[in-house]
């Protein structure tokens, strides 16, 4: 991942600096989970939520909406992977953390977070995946969530 703590030359809004920590969060919980070291989901929830909260600039962020979004994604992963499953053109296992992090806070907001507008989670996790991620996986979580969100908010998209 990129660096721990956001760019300062980016005016950053706190719902942003919310949504850019949820992704560091959750893209630590998926690599202690994928290197087996995930016995105590709690305490690594309190860990990550620590060590976050320990960067200076985490008190510019919109602490809810990052407890929200990290939390709720955390807590129901294993739902969100299924309905991001069905959309990958590769094996979940196959997709960087940082695509499966983005990937997954996009999915929740367009599952639980109905008060998102689908083209303001789909726009915010694309944004997340260029600041934190590789070359093109932007493009590549824009077709994932673009998909889900056809499914998910579909008269939300017939209704604009």
């Amino acid at each position: 991942m990129a660096s721990g703590s956001p760019n300062p030359k980016r005016s950053l809004t706190p719902r942003r600096r919310a949504r850019e920590y949820a992704l560091q969060g959750v893209y630590q919980y998926l690599v202690i989970q994928k290197a087996g070291e995930l016995t105590d989901v709690p305490l690594a929830i309190s860990a990550i939520i620590k060590q976050l909260g320990e960067d200076p600039a985490f008190k510019k962020c919109q602490g809810d909406l990052f407890a929200g979004i990290f939390q709720g994604v955390i807590r129901q992963h294993q739902e969100l992977d299924a309905l991001i499953v069905p959309e990958l053109d590769r094996p979940l296992a196959e997709l960087s953390p940082v695509e499966h992090a983005a990937m997954l806070i996009g999915t929740y907001e367009l599952a639980a977070v109905l008060s998102v507008p689908y083209k303001v989670a789909i726009n915010e996790a694309v944004e997340l995946t260029k600041t934190f991620g590789g070359t093109d996986g932007h493009k590549y979580v824009n077709g994932v969530l673009d998909q889900l969100a056809q499914k998910l908010r579909q008269a939300e998209i017939v209704a604009n």
